[in-house]
């Protein structure tokens, strides 16, 4: 036959999974837990008679646990879907734990009463459309600096042209015939052509 005392000492003075020490106070992690402090009549685990509130895509259920099904633990927890009304959903809980400990029914009262305003700022933040913080991977990160810099690049090339048909408009220069002005300086610059200078050919661009 279980005994919740012996339970307790072992948990309490040896190791529990659950729990977690801190300075201040010692949480218990267990999801069944009804305040989340790691206690004898808070820990779910050494108490055979236990209730607690979860929820679930948005729908709470309290969780009822008692001696009877200790021998299953797959059917160990009994679910009762509560009212979506809160007023309605705590006189659900007082109906089903009319005959149990006042301090059980107080903490799942009071864990109802958290979940269901968590839930509502939940509710209310969605509608509300706020952005959130989403994590990029690193090879997304570079993919994008390198983007970034290609853009750049193309950006100065092209400001670069727009600056030198301006400057050309400006002294009023005929684009083609600069183009044929830069075509001989660079046959000169390579190797034997023509005898004209680039000198001549632009000054012939720009009288003419």
């Amino acid at each position: 036959m279980q005994s919740d005392e012996i339970v307790w000492q072992i948990i309490n003075q040896g190791h529990c999974s659950y729990k977690v020490k801190t300075s201040a106070e010692t949480f218990c992690r267990n999801k069944y837990s009804v305040t989340g402090l790691c206690n004898r009549s808070s820990c779910p685990l050494s108490n055979s008679r236990y209730a607690t509130i979860l929820e679930d895509e948005g729908k709470l259920y309290l969780c009822m646990k008692t001696v009877e099904r200790a021998h299953k633990p797959a059917t160990l927890w009994h679910r009762v879907a509560l009212h979506h009304n809160y007023a309605d959903a705590l006189n659900q809980i007082d109906e089903l734990l009319s005959h149990w400990s006042r301090f059980i029914v107080h903490k799942s009262k009071q864990r109802l009463t958290k979940i269901t305003q968590l839930l509502l700022r939940t509710r209310k933040a969605k509608r509300n459309n706020r952005s959130r913080i989403v994590t990029i991977p690193a090879r997304r990160q570079k993919n994008e600096a390198r983007r970034e810099a290609k853009a750049q690049v193309a950006a100065q090339l092209e400001n670069s042209i727009e600056h030198e048909l301006l400057v050309f408009r400006a002294l009023d220069i005929n684009i083609m015939r600069a183009y044929f002005v830069k075509r001989f300086v660079y046959r000169n610059a390579c190797g034997p052509g023509p005898t004209i200078t680039a000198t001549r050919v632009f000054s012939r661009a720009t009288h003419n």
